[in-house]
Formats: structure tokens, C-alpha cells, sequence
């Protein structure tokens, strides 16, 4: 049996591509992007305000610990969030296509 850090008691391993934060949503690439971006614990806290300073922390600190296994799963994260992206241009839903179709219609006009 897997013995469970305290850090990692504050996040929920869904699968290998998806770690976010016990009792939220977000996931630690959220946390994690802003951090390496150069923000503060106290600056992300105001982009994610429904975490606590204490979450943020641990999710750094996880990071620090863990920092080359973690910058893999970062780039997992960014490829798939891009290959998603690339899948929705060429292939957009009919929402996306109506959308698309009314903004030309408004600069034509």
C-alpha cells in the first residue's frame, strides 16, 4: 500500500493526468501555472479566491518536492489543453460554427 504524504492529503488523484485540490474543481496546473508565471501565494489566491492561502502553499510546496515529476504532468496537461484546441478549430461544434457565422455577419455589415 502506497504511503499518502501529508502534501498529498490536500489533493485528489483522479488519474495521472488529473490531480486537483480536495473539495475543488481546480487542479494544481491551475495553481501551478501562476506560480511559475511569477505570482505570489497572495496574488493567486485573488484569481482562485475560492482556495485558501494554506492550499496554495501546499500545492507550491508539492511542487518543490516533486518538481520533475510535476513539470511532466504540466506538460501532459499543455499538450492535451492544445491538441483539444487544435481538434476544436477544425472540427467545431454547431454552437461554435452559429457563433462564428453571426460575428461574420456583424463585421460585414
Amino acid at each position: 500500500m502506497k504511503k499518502i504524504t501529508a502534501l498529498e492529503g490536500y489533493f485528489d488523484f483522479q488519474s495521472s493526468d488529473d490531480i486537483r485540490l480536495k473539495g475543488h474543481r481546480i487542479g494544481i496546473d491551475d495553481v501551478l501555472h501562476y506560480h511559475l508565471e511569477g505570482y505570489s501565494p497572495e496574488e493567486i489566491i485573488q484569481h482562485l479566491p475560492t482556495l485558501t492561502l494554506e492550499e496554495i502553499y501546499a500545492t507550491i510546496t508539492y511542487y518543490l518536492h516533486y518538481r520533475a515529476k510535476i513539470d511532466a504532468y504540466l506538460a501532459r496537461i499543455d499538450k492535451w489543453r492544445e491538441t483539444c484546441y487544435q481538434e476544436s478549430q477544425a472540427n467545431p461544434s454547431p454552437l461554435a460554427q452559429k457563433l462564428r457565422a453571426i460575428k461574420r455577419q456583424r463585421e460585414l455589415a
